[in-house]
């Protein structure tokens, strides 16, 4: 059947034109108005300028005003955002304007941001393979409360970085802050690789701890607020891969020390170079159009946009900048505001997701990944490292392609499912006399599928959803917040999670991860909403209605 399309033309220059696609598909592709009097329809909204001279054709254009407006309300339907309000009510949110195509011009700029993200994770991993030579050199191989130390530093590091890094970026806007993390991340990295000391050391771990947590809150956020509304969540998805890269180039730097017990410092010292990239490659950099919009630099705001999207896009994006108005109408939130009734509720969502994100038990997962493995016959440790750094960088690249398809909140609520799943089927390896010949093979595929399943949802989206949820005057402070929820829950974890195994056995304790991924799921379905396809100044709108 061929599409079939029709004009309809009222008396005032009034256009409605549609054109529908197959009707297997069920949907309409293409919908446009086109008014041609000085008056128009945009969203089922009415603004209306007549001149003196159209007085007399006012009663026929209210009429021809609301049958258009009905027609409009109905093919627009399919489109609309239903989002939960601050006041618990449901609001229908259309978009503001078409979306023009897609500009590759943001990627470069994207890619430089994720130095940052990568360097979170390079952090975070080499510090895996190189504890024993480090230990041994800076003399405390028998001294595990000072390895402790040299560990758990750069998370401490990272929970006074986040909060930091939120009320830098509202400061100095967001290149600017990415230039002054490159100087913890640059220094820390030098002390690290040069220490004679155990006190150096720590030192060198807890600045560049600093930098990954200022990081982690700005990545995120500059991408969201610089990408194409119809690929933002593509390219937030890839903050997370960015960061499974990191961990994968740490656990490859770590091959020479096999041979070569010195080259722990070579190791530490490598991330000097992306810190540099990172602070060179922000001096070229646009800032933010929403942050230079709410400083009420509005130059600066149009020749970001036409840096980023083109001159074509300059007018749209403005009046959606206009439209969501907070720059102008209200100043900068402070702290205490994130714990007001008009945004608690969008803030609190944001730390449940990363609670959930930590209480899950990834870290645990990883731990326990060379005992699970070694279970199984797989001996080498890099070969387990490598395995499940695999299944974290397949899994984030997967969900970088379905993220605009599927949605953030499926994602997630699928990504919880599949480990809660996992978690049951590692618990019943371990208790289970039934399994027991096949306990290793299955620890192993539960582990596995556990990773996957992260790294599909759990992993990306809360840093990718938290910067579109959270209104423009206070996203950068509750981006901080709920990553300092991260890094403090982290660090909580990590202290008492083998006090807790010892008390319960792992067993339990895997069964206790299923439960709350479980309640993950309840809580997503009911608290989060979907915010592909819409511009962040969208979802301001429908997410802070009295704004």
């Amino acid at each position: 059947m061929q599409a079939s399309s029709h004009l309809v033309r009222g008396n005032f220059g009034i256009e409605i034109s549609k054109r529908r696609v197959f009707p297997c598909f069920g949907e309409v592709r293409q919908r446009s108005l086109t008014l041609n009097r000085n008056f128009c329809i945009r969203s089922g909204s009415t603004c209306s300028g007549l001149r003196s001279g159209d007085v007399s054709m006012g009663a026929g254009l209210v009429r021809a005003k609301n049958g258009i407006e009905t027609a409009v309300r109905s093919l627009v339907k399919s489109r609309s955002i239903k989002a939960q309000a601050s006041g618990g009510d449901i609001e229908d949110l259309t978009p503001i304007n078409p979306q023009a195509k897609s500009s590759g011009a943001v990627l470069p700029f994207v890619g430089v941001a994720c130095l940052g993200a990568m360097l979170f994770g390079y952090h975070l991993g080499v510090v895996n393979g190189a504890l024993e030579y480090l230990s041994k050199d800076l003399g405390i191989a028998e001294n595990t409360v000072m390895q402790g130390w040299i560990v758990s530093t750069l998370l401490a590091g990272a929970t006074v970085g986040s909060f930091t890094g939120g009320t830098l970026a509202d400061k100095f806007g967001r290149t600017r802050t990415f230039q002054l993390d490159a100087i913890p991340l640059i220094i820390g990295a030098f002390l690290t690789a040069t220490a004679q000391t155990v006190q150096t050391m720590i030192i060198g771990r807890f600045l560049a701890g600093i930098g990954i947590g200022i990081s982690s809150a700005i990545v995120p956020l500059y991408i969201s607020e610089i990408s194409p509304t119809e690929i933002r969540g593509a390219l937030g998805s890839i903050n997370q891969l960015f960061i499974c890269i990191g961990i994968l180039a740490a656990l490859v730097a770590g091959l020479p020390l096999a041979g070569n017990p010195l080259w722990w410092r070579t190791m530490f010292g490598i991330a000097i170079v992306p810190a540099i990239l990172l602070a060179v490659g922000m001096a070229f950099s646009p800032e933010s159009p929403r942050w230079l919009f709410q400083q009420g630099k509005i130059p600066e705001a149009e020749k970001a946009i036409r840096t980023l999207y083109g001159k074509e896009r300059v007018a749209e994006i403005m009046y959606e900048l206009r439209t969501a108005g907070q720059g102008s109408t209200e100043q900068e939130a402070g702290w205490f505001d994130l714990f007001s009734s008009r945004y608690w509720k969008v803030v609190s969502v944001g730390a449940a997701l990363f609670l959930f994100q930590q209480l899950a038990g990834i870290n645990a997962v990883v731990y326990y990944s060379t005992a699970v493995f070694r279970s199984a016959g797989i001996a080498s440790d890099v070969a387990a490292s490598a395995l499940v750094g695999a299944s974290n960088v397949i899994g984030s690249a997967i969900a970088s392609s379905l993220m605009d398809r599927q949605g953030r909140k499926s994602l997630l609520m699928t990504s919880f499912s599949g480990m809660a799943a996992s978690m049951l089927l590692l618990s019943l390896s371990f208790t289970w006399k039934v399994l027991a010949p096949y306990s290793g093979t299955l620890a192993v595929v539960g582990t596995v599928l556990y990773v996957l399943s992260f790294s599909l949802g759990a992993g990306p989206v809360p840093a990718l959803l938290l910067p579109e949820i959270f209104a423009s005057r206070i996203r950068a402070k509750a981006v901080a917040l709920s990553l300092g929820t991260h890094w403090i829950s982290n660090f909580v974890i990590g202290l008492y999670f083998l006090s807790v195994v010892n008390k319960f056995g792992i067993s339990s304790v895997y069964l206790g991860f299923a439960g709350v991924c479980a309640v993950a799921v309840l809580y997503i379905a009911g608290n989060v909403v979907e915010t592909k396809g819409r511009s962040l100044e969208e979802i301001e709108l429908a997410l802070n209605p009295t704004t």
